[in-house]
């Protein structure tokens, strides 16, 4: 299963992303699981400078901007066994 975290305190931004990450995953129809990390230091062990984060799998893909729904869905896809 792919592990989706959305890494951020809180902010409009980091629940657009989390609205984003759960188009891709809907369009895909695939089951994933999606957290929101607000712990700042949870969030620095990922090296993220910048919130919003995204990362998939342990892997961060994305910080500092809100990807679009494809992209997110192509990084899902890409992640999958």
């Amino acid at each position: 299963m792919v592990n989706i975290k959305v890494l951020g305190p809180g902010c409009a931004n980091c629940r657009k992303l989390e609205e984003v990450a759960r188009e891709a995953v809907a369009s895909l129809g695939v089951q994933v699981e999606i957290a929101k990390i607000t712990d700042m230091n949870e969030i620095i062990a990922y090296d993220v400078l910048k919130t919003p984060g995204l990362v998939i799998n342990e892997k961060l893909v994305s910080s500092g901007r809100i990807p679009t729904s494809a992209t997110v869905a192509e990084w899902v896809r890409a992640a999958m066994p």
